[in-house]
């Protein structure tokens, strides 16, 4: 799924403040719903965080920020005020942040199985009642404990639909008392820095029940990972977990700026968004905010934890592929699979992994484009001088691989590789950018060369030669490729590593061609 969001629909997806006055003294204001919407903007950069255990860590592509001093703390009147002051000039709609604040919960825990979202009393229960439509939606097994519900029919209308889509929704008198053994992540959304005093019943037990999951021998079993959205529920927003017996987050997530309790947070996962701050915002608050790469939305703060390549892993979820669901032909079968990867919005979905061999037996593999298949093959373009054409000089044989780790696919291509006719590799050749055919012109592929400069000094050159827009000649060294495939391999991800593996490999039956479907143990 793509999602395209305008500026001020990223302002709205952030800034998500309101009906603070209508609930108790000990509720929480709606920043639990827009601290909440960060991890769905680490989501946009990073679409789903390793399985990870408490005792150890998710390595993530984010960046991280290594001096965490120098981030700006907000007290708890200073959050207040910049919540009222998001939330009022801009007119914002509460149930489009609502949903917003929902997809952002399930996106951030896509790779987690049994999810148990409590919810309220901040913002009467609504982001975890929208996240577990989605979780349910995304193929995951969602569970809501919602103990105050409200009458009024945005929140009435959100259970309606948790029931017709039989997510359960548990008592807290339903709850196992040790939560470890039925989840594996609990959402920690009750309270967000509004909190003020000690939490009342039922949510003083829940709270203890998240405290009591730390109590348990960790060499036996691990416990649920905790989310905690801004601030840790029941921890006083200044000054933290006073009493030192309180909630400890494996995860917490802030907005705008941490609030001052998050100097006290000592798990191995804490991450900010603020790049969405009006300049307005930040130069009244004298907000020092930390630098965001590229498009990125979110940064950790701190060091990155120390990563235990071991516990890195995915917890796959795809629906069944059947063999009488497939093509016949797997060029048909590829093609059916490609189309969905460009639709999915997947970046560069024509990139493949080749794997040549030399005379001597030495393999290496390189990521290059395809350019065309169709009946006969799989094209891509190269200098006949590179490493991969001497290989397939000498050994005309190659392996293909694409990988679309969005969809839990991949695809491997064996076969036997020709080179293209002169005719085709011209046209193609004129095909393409000017500064393409330059490029290609200049780099003698795998040569050595004295540095970068040399490079752009002979562009240099050539683009003044070809100026006048006359037709750039294509090296005799440059050409296109096809690999005739001898056998395909289509690969699904699956739960507790039982891949679906389909094999095509070709048979002559009554004369003809056929491929011939076997499945393979993962």
């Amino acid at each position: 799924m793509t999602c395209t969001f305008t500026l001020d629909s990223l302002s709205l997806t952030i800034n998500s403040s309101c009906l603070r006055s209508s609930i108790l003294k000990s509720s929480a204001s709606l920043s639990n719903r827009k601290s909440v919407l960060l991890v769905f903007l680490r989501s946009l950069s990073s679409p789903a965080i390793p399985t990870f255990h408490s005792n150890s860590v998710a390595m993530s592509s984010l960046p991280s920020l290594q001096n965490s001093h120098s981030i700006s703390y907000l007290s708890q009147r200073e959050a207040a005020e910049i919540d009222e002051t998001l939330m009022g000039p801009f007119r914002f709609s509460v149930d489009h942040l609502m949903a917003l604040a929902g997809l952002s919960i399930a996106t951030s825990i896509a790779e987690f199985n049994r999810v148990l979202a409590i919810c309220g009393p901040g913002n009467k229960g609504g982001d975890g009642l929208v996240a577990a439509q989605y979780l349910h939606h995304f193929g995951y097994k969602p569970f809501v404990c919602y103990p105050e519900r409200t009458p009024e029919p945005l929140y009435t209308g959100l259970v309606t639909q948790l029931e017709t889509l039989s997510v359960p929704l548990v008592s807290v008198e339903d709850l196992p008392l040790d939560l470890s053994k039925d989840y594996d992540i609990l959402v920690d959304a009750m309270f967000g820095f509004s909190f003020d005093g000690t939490a009342r019943p039922p949510f003083d037990d829940l709270i203890q029940r998240l405290v009591r999951l730390h109590s348990y021998d960790q060499t036996v079993q691990k416990h649920p990972v905790i989310v905690s959205i801004d601030i840790p529920s029941g921890w006083h927003v200044e000054e933290g977990d006073t009493g030192g017996e309180g909630i400890k987050p494996d995860m917490l997530v802030s907005l705008i700026a941490p609030k001052l309790c998050a100097k006290k947070f000592s798990g191995p996962h804490h991450f900010l968004s603020g790049r969405f701050v009006p300049p307005v915002i930040a130069d009244k608050y004298k907000l020092q905010l930390p630098p965001y790469p590229a498009t990125s939305t979110c940064v950790r703060i701190g060091k990155p934890p120390q990563i235990d390549i071991s516990t890195l892993r995915g917890n796959y979820i795809s629906p069944e592929l059947l063999e009488e669901q497939v093509e016949s032909d797997p060029i048909d079968q590829f093609w059916k699979w490609f189309r969905v990867a460009v639709a999915a919005g997947l970046k560069l979905p024509n990139a493949m992994a080749l794997s040549t061999v030399s005379k001597d037996g030495k393999i290496s593999s390189r990521m290059v484009s395809m350019k065309s298949v169709d009946k006969d093959g799989f094209v891509w373009y190269t200098n006949y001088e590179s490493r991969k054409a001497n290989d397939l000089s000498e050994n005309p044989r190659a392996a293909l691989l694409f990988y679309w780790g969005g969809l839990n696919w991949q695809v491997r291509v064996e076969g036997c590789v020709t080179k293209l006719s002169e005719e085709e590799s011209e046209e193609y050749f004129h095909s393409r950018d000017r500064g393409c055919q330059i490029g290609s012109l200049v780099s003698k592929q795998s040569s050595v060369i004295p540095g970068r400069h040399v490079l752009h000094q002979q562009y240099k050159e050539l683009e003044e030669k070809f100026s006048d827009g006359r037709l750039i000649p294509k090296p005799k060294h440059w050409g296109g490729y096809r690999l005739r495939p001898e056998l395909f391999e289509f690969w699904q991800a699956q739960t507790f590593r039982l891949h679906d593996r389909l094999q095509y490999s070709p048979q002559e039956v009554n004369g003809k061609r056929v491929w011939i479907i076997n499945r393979l143990a993962p």
